[in-house]
């Protein structure tokens, strides 16, 4: 696997798991439209062809900022149609990390406003560092949350507190965003990658075709009715049986060993 990025830093950690970092540190690694296409070029790519990466950290460079949202330096000036051409790139990026069959874990190391917060919202599950700090700002600026933000935000927080957040603009703290659901552990911020990698190496030494299955049957599964999610859920376990990996794992039970997944 050879990913070359000029606003991304990717490194292999261990087997199974790849390390996405937002490198724009001296922009608070705010998007602009080239971190936008090469997230695309990154998270597609890994939807075709997994290169034995079972898990995903993403994380942003620095201490200070995860991410600070779209540009603002770069948007400055925009014509309507530039801004709307712009966001389309922005739309795409966030339906390619959403639609990532690799599970995604947020590493929130700082500030993450605006699309950084709608990002946070679109990766499967999230640590933050105590110093993490959130807010859909949007509306402060005369837009909203174009991201996905007023549909992910509200599904991982609830209706009530999406409105509020969304609506008032407001910065709300790490142990906020724990305490409503947002973010799954809070560590200090010396502890934040070693929590998530611990949590990535975990998911990789499970087997890949299984967590895949789990994971697109807890997504789609909750746009469904219960009776259709059930049914959704038996079409994803029925993909697994074949499996080798499904052998493989009952014979490592009853022989007493770990397991060695091979994904297929």
């Amino acid at each position: 696997m050879d990913f070359s990025h000029k606003t991304l830093l990717t490194e292999r950690h261990g087997d199974h798991v790849l390390i996405v970092e937002l490198n724009r540190p001296r922009m608070a690694n705010a998007f602009n439209t080239q971190m936008a296409h090469e997230l695309i070029d990154l998270f597609e790519a890994l939807s075709l062809d997994d290169f034995d990466i079972r898990s995903i950290v993403l994380t942003g460079s620095g201490t200070k900022a995860f991410c600070a949202g779209g540009d603002l330096k770069e948007r400055n000036g925009m014509t309507d149609a530039a801004w709307k051409a712009q966001h389309l790139v922005y739309e795409r990026m966030v339906r390619a990390v959403i639609g990532c069959p690799i599970p995604i874990i947020g590493a929130i190391n700082g500030a993450a406003f605006g699309g950084g917060c709608e990002l946070v919202a679109a990766v499967d599950f999230t640590f933050a560092s105590e110093t993490a700090k959130f807010a859909q700002t949007e509306v402060t600026l005369g837009i909203i949350p174009g991201a996905g933000g007023t549909q992910t935000l509200a599904r991982a927080v609830g209706e009530r507190r999406a409105k509020e957040l969304i609506l008032t603009g407001r910065v709300f703290s790490a142990q906020e965003a724990f305490n409503w659901g947002l973010v799954n552990e809070i560590c200090a911020p010396e502890m934040l990658m070693t929590r998530a990698l611990e949590t990535a190496e975990r998911i990789g030494a499970n087997a890949p075709i299984a967590v895949r299955q789990a994971k697109q049957a807890i997504h789609k599964g909750l746009q469904m009715s219960l009776m259709d999610g059930l049914a959704f859920e038996i079409e994803a376990y029925n993909r697994t049986v074949p499996t080798n990996d499904r052998k493989e794992g009952v014979a490592a039970f009853n022989q007493k060993r770990p397991p060695n997944f091979k994904g297929k």
